[in-house]
């Protein structure tokens, strides 16, 4: 490792990382003495799960801190993040003694490492139990962690800095006392630590922990291209070395002002390009590697002009990343070209712009407050805003470059993150629409959406949003949902939780239209009848309700007759005389009355009920009325349950009766459809009657806010039948319900 070491200074740009994550963070007078005497007795005697010492490891995090240019503040923080757990009350009890900042970045990194700590020990708990974790569920909790960070970056980066380097030392620690490392550990660092390093450009703690994950999971193969590497060390330095001062010099004496330097190879890089490219080590194009630093972009190419006349290139390993540049904005061309001997040497060419903008990359954005408008070596951000949003684009492409293919689908590829315009991260399903964006920042702002914004231009509210995009709401000041954006072929909305939101604003709509429709039936009621004064609570308790929002929706959907708040509002009449004729309890016979209904006693008269309007084969019930013979009502009518409950021995069992001959008699029967109103809904409906052979001799419909409601009354002989037909009237185009009243 010390040759690696040694092939690998560390980049200039880091310092000023460092720099940009300490900004909150206030310096202090011997900050770091005073931490570390502050954890010192809390952390002397205490070992991490891994089973090195914790106070050593804060220690070496301190180290590693300080090596790459950390500030006192943040090399202090290393010691106050370990304290936390041996502390009753962590946040009061260093804020008083180190500040709210140090306080806040502590706790902060203390809660991601138990997160990450909890999925780990779950992973090797399954291992040890000779259970192995199934790749969904590795990947699941690999997820799970990734989330966790992207959430910790967006508040404060200084977090992911000191993970970043307490990851390296439990890796140097592994490496060091040659405990096992779980595999688990190593594997996390591979996919998600190391890549998060070069995204935030943090190039040696990114190749070591590559070199030291690979190392663990593949050791068979680290030590054989070790050995390679090894091998031929001293003859390839001093090759690179001549040649180095070659192209400068020559480039010089072209007119072209350059400084070339040569580029290291790691372990792992090699492997990758091995791998990638089906090669074996003697054909890695780039174990021999330069870079060209110009002053523009001309110089670029005439640079590459001049290699290319000097050497032989390798016309298929030629990439213009200047023309194109790379998504994250990385620009150079890259060139492998062979010596006279035949040796590939594989060449970068830029200018020193490019080259700061590949060397800081988001932390000359993050560095934004502490550099002014000017930027970190010349990388400018025009505002705080947008060097925020410059360093989330960078995590998302991360994030992206995590999601590579697993059997064909990424881990992420469910769900995309957008930016509100105050850069706060906003998790949608993919392809999620502005309107899903809405809903899910504010169910108020999802309801009075009218237009959107995507990166400051105008879209349609239906346009799919892609990661990293900035998107901004026009809501008016108030309203509610269209219905087109339940229509999903229309495609305005892809988030169920939305979508149910939709549903519930126009289900609430549809609800207060039938209170209100009921209010004022029982309003008029009570006028008619001269009991204006009454509570409208206490009529609703009366009958039974919990308030009178329940008894007007009852009302409003026709499923209670006014005529039982009638029977309740006038007075009972006088009791029958004692030499009155006892009514009649049960049926004794059965006839036929005018094809109807016969009870008991011949040519007793009856009627069927208005309110259930019962047919064969209905389960049915008597009430003996006054003077108006037998009311027939179906079993389960509510307003009989109502009257029975008053006038229990009115209540008479009958029967249908039986026609001698002919054709059965017709009963009116009626059913109430709910649809979305379109032109010739109507038409159809009854056309699914006419086909089935049933006589529609009513209807009646009203359309709200584009809902048509119908009551339509159809004649049947048998009831049983009706079931079927309503079932092909719910099948019509729009249709939401059909269903007997």
């Amino acid at each position: 490792m010390k040759s690696l070491a040694a092939e690998n200074a560390a980049p200039a740009h880091v310092p000023e990382l460092i720099a940009a994550t300490a900004h909150s963070l206030p310096e202090q007078a011997h900050a770091l003495a005073r931490a570390r005497a502050f954890a010192e007795p809390l952390l002397a005697g205490e070992t991490l799960d891994t089973g090195e010492n914790m106070l050593a490891h804060a220690d070496a995090v301190a180290a590693i801190l300080k090596t790459i240019g950390g500030s006192e503040a943040m090399q202090a923080a290393s010691y106050l993040v370990y304290a936390c757990a041996h502390l009753n009350k962590p946040q009061e009890v260093i804020a008083k003694a180190f500040g709210d900042s140090f306080a806040e970045l502590a706790v902060e990194t203390t809660k991601l490492v138990q997160v990450q700590r909890q999925a780990r020990a779950a992973q090797i708990a399954a291992e040890r139990s000779g259970t192995p974790v199934p790749m969904a569920q590795t990947a699941a909790t690999q997820t799970e962690n990734v989330r966790k960070m992207l959430l910790a970056f967006s508040r404060d980066l200084r977090v992911v800095m000191l993970r970043l380097a307490s990851r390296l030392q439990t890796l140097r620690w592994f490496a060091a006392s040659k405990q096992p490392v779980p595999a688990g550990l190593a594997a996390e660092s591979l996919h998600v630590f190391a890549p998060l390093a070069n995204r935030l450009g943090i190039w040696e703690i990114k190749w070591e922990m590559e070199d030291l994950s690979f190392r663990f999971l593949e050791p068979d193969t680290y030590r054989q291209i070790a050995r390679l590497l090894d091998e031929k060390r001293i003859e390839r330095e001093a090759y690179v070395e001549q040649l180095r001062a070659r192209l400068e010099r020559e480039l010089q004496a072209q007119g072209i002002h350059a400084r070339v330097q040569g580029r290291p190879k790691h372990i792992y890089s090699i492997v990758k390009k091995m791998r990638g490219k089906s090669l074996d080590f003697a054909h890695v194009y780039d174990v021999r590697a330069l870079r060209i630093v110009v002053n523009s972009v001309p110089d670029c190419y005439a640079a590459l002009s001049w290699v290319h006349s000097q050497f032989t290139p390798v016309t298929e390993e030629f990439d213009d990343y200047i023309a194109k540049p790379k998504p994250n904005g990385y620009q150079s061309l890259h060139t492998i070209v062979r010596d006279a001997e035949g040796r590939p040497i594989e060449i970068q060419i830029r200018t020193q712009a490019m080259h700061e903008h590949a060397e800081h990359g988001v932390a000359a954005h993050w560095a934004y407050k502490e550099a002014g408008t000017k930027g970190y070596a010349g990388v400018a951000a025009d505002s705080a805003y947008d060097a925020k949003i410059a360093v989330l684009r960078q995590l998302l492409a991360w994030e992206r470059d995590l999601s590579g293919p697993q059997q064909g689908q990424g881990v992420f590829d469910d769900r995309i993150y957008v930016l509100t315009p105050d850069a706060a991260i906003v998790e949608l399903p993919q392809g999620a629409t502005p309107v899903d964006f809405a809903y899910s920042v504010h169910t108020n702002l999802g309801h009075r959406c009218r237009g959107a914004r995507i990166d400051g231009a105008m879209v349609p509210l239906n346009t799919p949003l892609k990661n990293g995009q900035t998107v901004e709401i026009t809501a008016a000041k108030e309203g509610g949902p269209s219905r087109d954006w339940l229509n999903a072929e229309l495609g305005y909305l892809v988030s169920p939780r939305a979508r149910a939101k939709v549903r519930s604003w126009f289900n609430a709509q549809a609800m207060h239209e039938t209170v209100a429709r009921g209010r004022e039936a029982v309003e008029k009621l009570l006028q008619r009848e001269g009991k204006t004064a009454i509570k409208l609570d206490d009529l609703a308790a009366q009958l039974g309700f919990s308030s009178a929002e329940a008894l007007f929706e009852v009302v409003g959907k026709d499923e209670f007759s006014l005529r039982n708040i009638e029977t309740l509002l006038r007075p009972p009449e006088p009791p029958a005389a004692q030499d009155e004729q006892p009514l009649l309890k049960r049926a004794r016979g059965v006839g036929t009355r005018g094809g109807v209904l016969v009870v008991g006693v011949d040519s007793l008269l009856t009627q069927l009920a208005k309110c259930c309007k019962p047919a064969p084969p209905d389960e049915i019930r008597g009430f003996v009325t006054r003077g108006k013979g037998v009311s027939v009502h179906r079993a389960d009518c509510a307003n009989l349950r109502e009257i029975a409950t008053r006038n229990a021995e009115r209540v008479i069992d009958v029967e249908w009766g039986r026609p001698k001959s002919g054709e059965p008699p017709l009963y009116p029967v009626d059913v109430t459809v709910e649809a979305t109103d379109r032109q010739g809904l109507l038409r159809d409906i009854m056309e699914v009657f006419a086909k089935e052979k049933f006589n529609v001799i009513g209807a009646q419909t009203q359309t709200i806010k584009g809902v048509a409601w119908m009551t339509l009354t159809v004649e049947v002989a048998d009831s049983s039948r009706l079931a079927k037909v309503l079932g092909s009237v719910a099948a019509v185009s729009g249709v939401r319900s059909a269903r007997r009243r």
